[in-house]
């Protein structure tokens, strides 16, 4: 009764999937008039292929945001050293001018398609993957029973679950069995993520931990560093990072209570959106701050009180502009955001309590004094100020914060070991289709040097 009723379930799901298919057009109209929509490439959105399949084994690789995008950049660079095709698809358009700047031409680019069935066949159809790899919690119903339905192994790496998407499929067990069951492999980025979707129906899990440790520090451009580093001098500053609504209010008025004792510091401000900028500006010159933003292509003078980094891919940049970062979706939104880059690039950490979707990573920044959680924002200046005043403090967390992220490395080389059952058929298959080319450019060019007269 129950397995009907999750057939049911995902019946109904694909149907009404089928019936707003065509009037999906005025929504990601909407959302390209707002940036978040690649116009000239919305027909990718509806499984439209921009580029021919290339011959040979196939990967397809899906991450939605720029991190998880980052995160598995070794994968893609690994299995490019193997001679495989992969199409990378990614969900932003900010995830896209990341990933499109890190990929070879060996690996293709495109939007993913609409969890709808004409467009996920349509995808499908073209690309005939071997093999689907997903980065963490990317779970979409109509694709995956799409992709079973073609026996094509689905793999979800760096795996995790919130605490609410483990909540609601908890409720609906046998539809979380219809759904998770259909994956060949998860690799999981903890213990407790591991159990989670071993409970709701994984048939094979393996916990490797989190690839984003092993993808290193933020890279940055030097003159840019060294330029922006020029126009901060020797003022004191601090970090507010991935911030969300709410909180850059909430940081205004640290940095507020933070120049009664240091009147010269500078926040350094890098909200989770950039395209959030002109409502983040506006809110903080409400509390009376001088605001210049990394777009605007404005200097840091001595009034500035906050530099708003409202562009995409430079957070290596922003964070060799403090020792000290709150990282945000913590103290007024929940969740939490990822410490790992901040810990990478030599930085103390402050966070608000709510950090439940990194719990593991943040228990140990804990442990080892890596990172400090705060309740409010009095706590939080309170924090920030004693760090800027005490060196040896401010040095002892830099310390065990990068300490603690560097044990954590290896994922990288689990993961790999994990996908190797997927991925060796595929490796040896591209390597006789290359070696079958040569032989025939070779015989070839033998022929043609036979036939050739002489003299």
């Amino acid at each position: 009764m129950k397995n009907l009723w999750a057939r049911t379930a995902l019946r109904l799901y694909r149907g009404l999937g089928s019936l707003i298919y065509p009037f999906t057009g005025p929504f990601l109209r909407f959302r390209a008039s707002r940036g978040k929509e690649d116009r000239a490439r919305r027909g990718e959105r509806y499984g439209y292929a921009s580029w021919e399949r290339p011959s040979g084994p196939l990967v397809w690789l899906h991450a939605a945001s720029v991190g998880e995008s980052l995160a598995i950049m070794p994968l893609i660079s690994r299995m490019e050293a193997y001679g495989i095709n992969l199409v990378l698809t990614t969900g932003t358009v900010t995830s896209a001018s990341i990933a499109e700047e890190h990929l070879s031409n060996r690996t293709i680019h495109q939007y993913v398609p609409m969890d709808m069935k004409k467009a996920v066949c349509r995808f499908l159809d073209h690309w005939q993957p071997d093999v689907a790899v997903f980065a963490e919690s990317e779970i979409w119903p109509t694709t995956i029973q799409e992709l079973a339905a073609r026996n094509v192994p689905q793999i979800l790496v760096n795996a995790r679950l919130s605490d609410k998407s483990n909540k609601r499929w908890s409720r609906r067990p046998s539809l979380a069995q219809a759904v998770f069951g259909q994956l060949s492999q998860v690799v999981a980025q903890s213990e407790v993520d591991g159990d989670r979707f071993r409970t709701l129906g994984a048939p094979w899990v393996t916990v490797v931990g989190n690839l984003k440790t092993d993808v290193g520090a933020p890279k940055a451009d030097p003159q840019q560093v060294s330029h922006l580093k020029e126009m901060v001098g020797d003022r004191p500053s601090w970090l507010a990072i991935s911030t969300h609504d709410g909180e850059e209010e909430s940081v205004g008025k640290v940095h507020i209570m933070l120049k009664e004792h240091a009147p010269r510091v500078l926040t350094v401000l890098v909200p989770r959106h950039p395209e959030r900028r002109e409502a983040v500006t506006t809110t903080l010159k409400k509390l009376g701050l001088n605001v210049v933003s990394r777009g605007s292509g404005e200097p840091i003078t001595e009034g500035t009180d906050v530099y708003l980094g409202d562009t995409i891919g430079e957070m290596g940049l922003y964070l060799q502009l403090g020792d000290i970062a709150f990282v945000g979706r913590s103290l007024k939104a929940e969740g939490g955001q990822n410490p790992i880059e901040p810990a990478l690039t030599n930085t103390a950490i402050l966070s608000g309590r709510f950090v439940q979707n990194f719990r593991e990573t943040y228990h140990a920044l804990l442990e080892s004094g890596g990172a400090r959680l705060v309740r409010d924002e009095h706590m939080l200046a309170s924090h920030v100020l004693h760090l800027l005043r005490n060196e040896k403090d401010l040095q002892t967390m830099q310390r065990a914060a990068l300490e603690t992220v560097t044990e954590m490395q290896g994922a990288f080389d689990r993961s790999m070991e994990a996908l190797d059952p997927y991925i060796r058929p595929l490796r040896v298959k591209a390597s006789l289709d290359r070696r079958a080319v040569g032989d025939k450019l070779q015989s070839s060019a033998a022929m043609g040097s036979a036939t050739r007269p002489k003299g």
